[in-house]
Protein backbone atom coordinates (compact mmCIF):
# COMPACT_ATOMS: atom_id res chain seq x y z
CA UNK A 1 0.00 0.00 0.00
CA UNK A 2 1.12 3.50 -1.03
CA UNK A 3 0.50 6.33 2.29
CA UNK A 4 0.69 9.28 1.80
CA UNK A 5 1.20 11.64 4.95
CA UNK A 6 0.13 15.46 5.07
CA UNK A 7 0.33 17.27 8.54
CA UNK A 8 -1.47 20.57 7.57
CA UNK A 9 -4.10 19.96 4.70
CA UNK A 10 -7.03 22.58 3.57
CA UNK A 11 -9.45 23.33 1.42
CA UNK A 12 -8.43 25.35 -1.72
CA UNK A 13 -10.70 28.56 -2.31
CA UNK A 14 -9.32 29.27 -5.96
CA UNK A 15 -11.29 32.25 -7.04
CA UNK A 16 -10.71 34.29 -10.35
CA UNK A 17 -11.71 38.40 -10.00
CA UNK A 18 -11.59 41.04 -12.65
CA UNK A 19 -9.44 44.12 -11.65
CA UNK A 20 -9.84 43.16 -7.84
CA UNK A 21 -9.78 46.59 -5.72
CA UNK A 22 -9.06 47.29 -2.16
CA UNK A 23 -11.97 48.59 -0.10
CA UNK A 24 -14.64 48.04 -2.08
CA UNK A 25 -17.27 44.97 -2.88
CA UNK A 26 -15.55 42.71 -5.71
CA UNK A 27 -17.42 39.87 -7.04
CA UNK A 28 -15.71 36.45 -8.64
CA UNK A 29 -15.68 35.58 -12.00
CA UNK A 30 -14.56 32.23 -11.47
CA UNK A 31 -14.58 30.19 -7.80
CA UNK A 32 -13.52 26.44 -7.51
CA UNK A 33 -13.10 24.66 -4.11
CA UNK A 34 -9.65 21.82 -4.55
CA UNK A 35 -8.35 19.59 -1.64
CA UNK A 36 -5.09 20.89 -0.57
CA UNK A 37 -1.77 19.38 0.91
CA UNK A 38 0.91 18.02 -1.29
CA UNK A 39 0.36 14.36 0.13
CA UNK A 40 -3.18 14.48 -0.75
CA UNK A 41 -2.46 15.80 -4.31
CA UNK A 42 0.03 12.90 -4.53
CA UNK A 43 -3.25 10.70 -3.58
CA UNK A 44 -4.80 12.27 -6.16
CA UNK A 45 -2.42 11.78 -9.36
CA UNK A 46 -1.82 8.37 -8.02
CA UNK A 47 -5.57 7.68 -8.40
CA UNK A 48 -5.64 8.80 -11.57
CA UNK A 49 -2.97 6.01 -12.65
CA UNK A 50 -4.75 3.96 -11.24
CA UNK A 51 -2.54 3.08 -7.69
CA UNK A 52 -4.80 3.23 -4.51
CA UNK A 53 -3.53 5.37 -1.62
CA UNK A 54 -4.37 6.00 2.04
CA UNK A 55 -3.92 9.49 2.74
CA UNK A 56 -2.90 10.07 6.38
CA UNK A 57 -2.58 13.61 8.56
CA UNK A 58 -4.62 15.77 10.70
CA UNK A 59 -8.06 17.09 9.96
CA UNK A 60 -10.86 19.01 11.93
CA UNK A 61 -13.84 20.77 12.18
CA UNK A 62 -16.78 20.92 9.48
CA UNK A 63 -13.88 21.94 6.95
CA UNK A 64 -12.11 18.83 7.58
CA UNK A 65 -14.96 16.64 7.31
CA UNK A 66 -15.59 18.23 3.78
CA UNK A 67 -12.13 17.49 2.73
CA UNK A 68 -12.52 13.76 4.04
CA UNK A 69 -15.73 13.52 2.22
CA UNK A 70 -14.65 15.15 -0.69
CA UNK A 71 -11.51 12.81 -0.83
CA UNK A 72 -13.92 9.71 -0.50
CA UNK A 73 -16.43 10.91 -3.36
CA UNK A 74 -12.88 10.45 -5.82
CA UNK A 75 -12.46 7.46 -4.52
CA UNK A 76 -9.18 7.76 -2.64
CA UNK A 77 -9.15 5.89 0.96
CA UNK A 78 -7.84 8.60 3.74
CA UNK A 79 -7.13 7.39 7.14
CA UNK A 80 -6.93 10.79 9.41
CA UNK A 81 -6.78 11.64 12.56
CA UNK A 82 -9.70 14.01 13.78
CA UNK A 83 -8.19 16.50 16.28
CA UNK A 84 -10.25 19.04 18.56
CA UNK A 85 -9.06 22.44 18.68
CA UNK A 86 -9.04 24.50 15.74
CA UNK A 87 -10.57 23.68 11.87
CA UNK A 88 -8.70 22.19 9.01
CA UNK A 89 -7.61 25.65 7.30
CA UNK A 90 -8.82 27.22 4.22
CA UNK A 91 -6.58 28.85 1.56
CA UNK A 92 -7.52 31.52 -0.16
CA UNK A 93 -5.99 32.10 -3.86
CA UNK A 94 -6.88 35.03 -5.68
CA UNK A 95 -6.06 35.33 -9.54
CA UNK A 96 -6.30 38.83 -10.50
CA UNK A 97 -4.40 41.25 -12.34
CA UNK A 98 -2.04 39.89 -9.85
CA UNK A 99 -2.09 36.95 -7.85
CA UNK A 100 -3.06 36.96 -4.00
CA UNK A 101 -2.90 33.87 -1.54
CA UNK A 102 -4.23 34.30 2.01
CA UNK A 103 -3.34 30.47 4.16
CA UNK A 104 -5.03 29.64 6.82
CA UNK A 105 -3.45 28.84 10.49
CA UNK A 106 -5.24 25.04 10.70
CA UNK A 107 -5.88 23.34 13.68
CA UNK A 108 -3.90 22.68 16.86
CA UNK A 109 -2.14 19.51 16.64
CA UNK A 110 -1.59 18.04 20.32
CA UNK A 111 1.20 15.50 21.55
CA UNK A 112 -1.39 12.48 21.98
CA UNK A 113 -2.90 13.76 18.29
CA UNK A 114 0.59 12.99 16.89
CA UNK A 115 1.28 9.74 18.89
CA UNK A 116 -1.82 8.34 17.61
CA UNK A 117 -0.26 9.11 13.32
CA UNK A 118 3.28 7.52 14.62
CA UNK A 119 1.12 3.94 15.96
CA UNK A 120 -0.36 4.11 12.31
CA UNK A 121 2.99 4.12 10.87
CA UNK A 122 4.57 1.38 13.20
CA UNK A 123 2.32 -1.29 11.36
CA UNK A 124 3.95 -0.60 8.14
CA UNK A 125 5.89 -3.38 6.17
CA UNK A 126 8.27 -3.56 2.99
CA UNK A 127 5.19 -4.27 1.12
CA UNK A 128 4.33 -0.08 1.61
CA UNK A 129 5.92 2.91 0.35
CA UNK A 130 5.10 6.14 2.72
CA UNK A 131 5.44 9.82 0.98
CA UNK A 132 6.22 12.60 3.49
CA UNK A 133 5.73 16.04 1.48
CA UNK A 134 5.04 19.87 2.32
CA UNK A 135 5.56 21.71 5.77
CA UNK A 136 5.48 21.27 9.46
CA UNK A 137 2.86 22.73 11.04
CA UNK A 138 3.38 25.99 13.68
CA UNK A 139 2.23 23.98 16.16
CA UNK A 140 4.75 20.90 15.62
CA UNK A 141 8.17 20.43 16.53
CA UNK A 142 11.17 20.72 13.66
CA UNK A 143 12.20 17.85 13.73
CA UNK A 144 8.51 15.84 13.14
CA UNK A 145 9.89 14.24 10.35
CA UNK A 146 12.12 12.52 12.01
CA UNK A 147 10.31 11.39 14.22
CA UNK A 148 7.66 10.12 11.78
CA UNK A 149 10.94 8.62 10.04
CA UNK A 150 11.80 6.88 13.58
CA UNK A 151 8.79 4.84 14.36
CA UNK A 152 9.12 3.15 10.76
CA UNK A 153 10.44 -0.21 10.12
CA UNK A 154 13.87 -0.23 8.35
CA UNK A 155 12.45 -1.75 5.23
CA UNK A 156 9.15 0.73 4.08
CA UNK A 157 10.05 2.59 1.06
CA UNK A 158 10.08 6.49 1.63
CA UNK A 159 9.57 9.37 -0.61
CA UNK A 160 10.31 12.70 0.57
CA UNK A 161 9.69 15.95 -0.92
CA UNK A 162 10.43 18.50 1.50
CA UNK A 163 12.34 21.93 1.36
CA UNK A 164 15.98 22.41 2.64
CA UNK A 165 16.14 21.36 6.23
CA UNK A 166 13.37 19.36 6.72
CA UNK A 167 14.87 17.28 3.87
CA UNK A 168 18.54 17.31 4.95
CA UNK A 169 17.88 15.93 8.27
CA UNK A 170 15.70 12.54 6.62
CA UNK A 171 18.83 11.79 4.23
CA UNK A 172 20.25 9.33 7.23
CA UNK A 173 17.40 7.16 6.50
CA UNK A 174 18.35 6.67 3.33
CA UNK A 175 14.85 7.48 1.38
CA UNK A 176 14.27 6.00 -1.87
CA UNK A 177 13.48 9.31 -3.40
CA UNK A 178 13.88 12.69 -2.75
CA UNK A 179 12.42 15.76 -5.21
CA UNK A 180 14.61 19.08 -4.98
CA UNK A 181 14.46 21.60 -7.81
CA UNK A 182 17.21 23.16 -8.96
CA UNK A 183 16.55 26.40 -6.65
CA UNK A 184 16.37 24.21 -3.94
CA UNK A 185 19.24 22.38 -4.08
CA UNK A 186 21.41 25.11 -4.44
CA UNK A 187 20.06 26.59 -1.51
CA UNK A 188 21.34 23.54 0.80
CA UNK A 189 24.20 23.99 -0.27
CA UNK A 190 24.90 27.89 -0.08
CA UNK A 191 25.13 27.96 -3.71
CA UNK A 192 23.46 29.03 -7.63
CA UNK A 193 23.65 26.36 -9.91
CA UNK A 194 24.55 27.11 -13.26
CA UNK A 195 24.83 24.34 -15.09
CA UNK A 196 23.85 20.92 -15.86
CA UNK A 197 26.69 19.48 -14.18
CA UNK A 198 26.60 20.91 -11.23
CA UNK A 199 22.83 20.07 -10.93
CA UNK A 200 24.35 16.33 -10.90
CA UNK A 201 27.76 17.06 -8.80
CA UNK A 202 25.60 18.37 -5.92
CA UNK A 203 22.84 15.77 -6.57
CA UNK A 204 25.48 12.96 -5.78
CA UNK A 205 26.88 15.02 -2.48
CA UNK A 206 22.90 14.31 -1.51
CA UNK A 207 23.44 10.48 -2.23
CA UNK A 208 26.86 10.59 -0.57
CA UNK A 209 24.64 11.79 2.06
CA UNK A 210 22.25 9.07 2.13
CA UNK A 211 19.70 9.64 -0.45
CA UNK A 212 19.47 6.79 -3.17
CA UNK A 213 17.17 8.54 -5.70
CA UNK A 214 17.62 12.20 -6.63
CA UNK A 215 15.29 13.87 -8.62
CA UNK A 216 15.96 17.06 -9.70
CA UNK A 217 13.10 19.58 -11.36
CA UNK A 218 14.21 22.71 -13.87
CA UNK A 219 10.55 24.59 -14.71
CA UNK A 220 11.32 25.12 -18.08
CA UNK A 221 14.73 23.32 -18.59
CA UNK A 222 13.05 19.52 -17.55
CA UNK A 223 14.26 17.62 -14.92
CA UNK A 224 17.62 15.38 -14.39
CA UNK A 225 17.49 12.42 -12.05
CA UNK A 226 20.41 10.92 -10.27
CA UNK A 227 19.41 7.29 -10.00
CA UNK A 228 20.76 4.70 -7.57
CA UNK A 229 22.38 2.73 -10.08
CA UNK A 230 25.04 5.53 -10.97
CA UNK A 231 22.81 6.64 -13.94
CA UNK A 232 22.19 10.24 -15.00
CA UNK A 233 18.97 11.09 -17.15
CA UNK A 234 17.69 14.62 -17.99
CA UNK A 235 14.29 14.41 -18.94
CA UNK A 236 13.33 17.75 -21.50
CA UNK A 237 10.11 19.79 -20.13
CA UNK A 238 6.90 18.86 -21.96
CA UNK A 239 5.34 20.43 -24.60
CA UNK A 240 2.44 22.94 -23.95
CA UNK A 241 1.24 26.36 -21.93
CA UNK A 242 1.54 26.77 -18.50
CA UNK A 243 -1.40 27.96 -16.61
CA UNK A 244 -0.85 26.67 -12.78
CA UNK A 245 1.96 25.82 -10.82
CA UNK A 246 0.40 24.19 -8.22
CA UNK A 247 0.81 20.81 -7.96
CA UNK A 248 2.88 20.23 -10.42
CA UNK A 249 5.69 19.43 -8.14
CA UNK A 250 3.85 16.46 -6.46
CA UNK A 251 2.27 15.34 -9.56
CA UNK A 252 5.68 14.86 -10.63
CA UNK A 253 6.64 12.75 -7.53
CA UNK A 254 3.05 10.72 -8.01
CA UNK A 255 3.80 10.04 -11.85
CA UNK A 256 7.67 9.26 -10.96
CA UNK A 257 6.94 6.54 -8.18
CA UNK A 258 3.73 4.71 -10.58
CA UNK A 259 6.26 4.75 -13.18
CA UNK A 260 9.08 2.52 -10.75
CA UNK A 261 6.27 0.81 -9.45
CA UNK A 262 5.23 -0.51 -12.85
CA UNK A 263 8.06 -1.01 -14.52
CA UNK A 264 11.15 -0.77 -12.15
CA UNK A 265 12.65 1.57 -14.76
CA UNK A 266 13.87 4.67 -13.72
CA UNK A 267 13.80 6.25 -16.59
CA UNK A 268 10.77 5.55 -18.07
CA UNK A 269 9.88 6.37 -14.21
CA UNK A 270 11.37 9.96 -14.63
CA UNK A 271 9.36 10.24 -18.44
CA UNK A 272 5.80 9.45 -16.65
CA UNK A 273 6.81 11.92 -13.44
CA UNK A 274 7.57 14.58 -16.28
CA UNK A 275 3.94 13.99 -17.79
CA UNK A 276 2.37 13.72 -14.91
CA UNK A 277 3.87 17.30 -13.40
CA UNK A 278 3.46 19.33 -17.36
CA UNK A 279 -0.70 17.68 -17.92
CA UNK A 280 -1.06 19.45 -14.23
CA UNK A 281 0.96 22.89 -15.12
CA UNK A 282 -1.20 22.99 -18.80
CA UNK A 283 -4.43 22.99 -16.94
CA UNK A 284 -6.67 24.83 -13.99
CA UNK A 285 -6.57 22.01 -11.68
CA UNK A 286 -4.67 18.36 -11.13
CA UNK A 287 -4.11 16.16 -13.85
CA UNK A 288 -6.69 13.48 -15.35
CA UNK A 289 -5.45 10.35 -16.36
CA UNK A 290 -6.25 11.33 -20.18
CA UNK A 291 -4.33 14.31 -19.64
CA UNK A 292 -1.41 12.53 -18.85
CA UNK A 293 -1.30 10.18 -20.94
CA UNK A 294 -1.71 13.24 -24.15
CA UNK A 295 1.09 14.71 -22.72
CA UNK A 296 3.40 11.32 -22.45
CA UNK A 297 2.66 10.60 -25.96
CA UNK A 298 4.60 13.70 -26.50
CA UNK A 299 7.23 12.69 -24.75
Amino acid sequence: MIYTVTLNPALDYVIQVDHFKTGQINRNKTENIYFGGKGINVSCILNELGFSTTALGFIAGFTGKALSDGLNNMGIVSDFIEVQKGMTRINVKMKSDDETEINGTGPLIEENDFETLKDKLRSLTSEDTLILSGSIPSCMQSDTYEKIVDCLNDDVRLVVDAEKDLLLRILKYKPFLIKPNNIELGNMFGVKLNSDGEIVCYAKRLQEKGARNVLVSMAKDGAILVDEEGNVTKQGVAKGTVVNSVGAGDSMVAGFLAGYLQTKDYSYALKLGTACGGATAFHSGLATKEEIEEVLETL
